[in-house]
C-alpha cells in the first residue's frame, strides 16, 4: 500500500495546519497526517509551518518571538476564506487530541531551530497520548533528528531532504531513520539512491506531488507514500 500522506492536513479545502484541515484529511481518506511544529517564546509547541505568522494568519511576527497566548489570538480565516473566520493556529496538544482517536499515523515535522528541551516537549506530548508508535518524527535538520533519536530512541524518524547527494544513504544510516523524504524530482531522477535506500530498508515519501501525472511514475519508482495537498484525489486514485 502506498500511503496517502496529508500535507499540512487538507490545505486545498481548509487553512493548512489547522484542525479543520486535519479533520478534512481524515474524512478524505488520508492514512498519514503530516504537520509542522514550532515552539513559541514561552515554549509551547504550536502547529505552523513558517517562521512567521504573516502568510497564514492576520498577525505578524516570528513564531519564537510570540507567546502562545498571542498566537492563540490570531485568525487564519482571512488568509484562506471568509467561511473559515475564527479558525486558529492549534497547539500541538490540540492537534494530537484531535488525531489520537483517528485511524491514521502521524508525520510530525519539527522545524528548526529546535532546542533539546523543545524536542523533549514535543516528544512528551506524543508519549502522553500513547502516540509514539503511530508517529514518525522528521526534520530537514539532521541535528534535530539526532536530538529526537537521543531523546526517544524507539520512535521512528524521518530525514527530509532538498536533494539527494553522495552522503544521503550514509547519513540516513547514521541517523537510523525509517524514512528519507526528498523532493519529487530527486525520486524520479535518482534511481541509484532509491535502490540504495530500499536495500537499507529505508522508505521514501516525496514532497509534494500535486501533479497527478507524477503519481504513477513515483509509485513505480518504489515510494512508500506521497505527501500531497490533493488528499481526496490521491485517496480515490489509490483505490482505482
Amino acid at each position: 500500500m502506498v500511503h496517502v500522506v496529508a500535507h499540512r492536513g487538507y490545505p486545498t479545502v481548509a487553512p493548512e495546519n489547522t484542525l479543520p484541515a486535519f479533520t478534512a484529511a481524515i474524512e478524505a481518506g488520508a492514512t498519514i497526517v503530516e504537520f509542522d511544529v514550532r515552539c513559541t517564546r514561552d515554549g509551547v509547541p504550536v502547529v505552523i509551518h513558517d517562521k512567521t505568522v504573516d502568510r497564514t494568519t492576520d498577525g505578524t511576527g516570528q513564531v519564537w518571538d510570540l507567546t502562545a497566548g498571542q498566537i492563540a489570538g490570531l485568525d487564519t480565516g482571512p488568509r484562506f476564506g471568509a467561511g473559515f473566520t475564527g479558525v486558529r493556529v492549534p497547539t500541538l496538544a490540540e492537534t494530537l487530541d484531535l488525531l489520537a482517536p483517528a485511524p491514521v499515523e502521524l508525520l510530525v515535522e519539527i522545524k528548526p531551530p529546535a532546542t533539546r528541551d523543545e524536542v523533549k516537549s514535543i516528544l512528551a506530548a506524543l508519549t502522553e497520548r500513547d502516540l509514539l508508535d503511530r508517529s514518525v518524527v522528521q526534520s530537514f535538520d539532521a541535528d534535530v533528528v539526532r536530538k529526537v533519536r537521543d531523546t526517544a530512541p524507539d520512535v521512528r524518524r524521518g530525514l527530509l531532504l532538498f536533494r539527494f547527494d553522495a552522503d544521503t544513504v550514509e547519513l540516513c544510516r547514521e541517523l537510523g531513520v525509517a524514512y528519507c523524504n526528498p523532493s519529487v524530482a530527486d525520486v524520479l531522477n535518482g534511481p541509484e539512491t532509491m535502490a540504495a535506500l530500499a536495500a537499507a530498508g529505508i522508505g521514501v515519501m516525496p514532497w509534494t506531488p500535486n501533479d497527478v501525472t507524477q503519481w504513477r511514475p513515483l509509485v513505480d519508482a518504489g515510494v512508500a507514500g506521497l505527501i500531497t495537498d490533493l488528499v481526496g484525489e490521491l485517496a480515490g486514485w489509490s483505490v482505482e
